[in-house]
């Protein structure tokens, strides 16, 4: 015991050898890391041959900075994935079935078309009240620049509501294409996570196929 223990202290205190094979395929040895095999594994071995700590390439500053980006594409992979499996838990709790999700499809639409049904009345009200106005122009019919400013403003503020009312309606419909959209996409997603989340069935022995 007492000779292995002296063994190792004095291979602890003696410096290490270093080999390695270079470029060329041939073995060098040295007393300290080898310059010729920088860019390769080198050995460094104690007085009794075991191999103290292997040494792996010294890398390059373009090298580093490949490896270093190439660390940072990694763990944004694993982010990203770890942020897609978080939502796909989100949806699959929100819509556990067809149906939830046929629900909120309709909700979203109703929605949309009940705010379009406001604009439409809208529309209605300033044609109707256009009535009157074009009631008031027949008597500048033959001249309607004679008209007073506060009948063309009237006219032309109508013109105006009813357009903006136009584009709003427009909007909305575009809208329901995005509607649509959004939820035709989680559906394709859900209907995967939903196959995948359902029991296999097992087959019961003596049971007709």
């Amino acid at each position: 015991m007492l000779a292995q223990v002296g063994a190792q202290a004095q291979e602890s205190a003696s410096g290490g050898i270093y080999t390695c094979v270079d470029a060329s395929g041939r073995r060098l040895t040295s007393d300290r890391p080898i310059t010729a095999c920088i860019d390769r594994e080198q050995r460094e071995l104690g007085p009794t041959g075991n191999v103290r700590r292997v040494i792996g390439p010294s890398l390059t500053e373009h090298e580093k900075a490949a490896q270093a980006a190439q660390l940072r594409k990694e763990q944004d992979e694993r982010t990203r994935i770890a942020d897609e499996r978080r939502r796909e838990r989100v949806l699959l709790a929100r819509y556990p079935n067809r149906s939830a999700h046929d629900t909120e499809r309709a909700a979203a639409l109703e929605m949309v078309d009940s705010v379009t049904a406001v604009a439409l009345k809208r529309i209605d009200e300033l044609k109707e009240a256009r009535k009157g106005l074009d009631a008031e122009m027949e008597f500048y019919k033959k001249d309607p620049l004679k008209a007073p400013m506060k009948l063309q403003r009237q006219i032309a503020s109508n013109e105006a509501d009813i357009e903006e009312q136009q584009r709003f309606i427009a909007g909305q419909g575009q809208e329901k294409q995005r509607i649509h959209k959004r939820f035709d996409a989680e559906l394709a997603q859900l209907q995967r996570l939903w196959a995948a989340r359902a029991p296999i069935p097992v087959a019961v022995p003596g049971e007709a196929r």
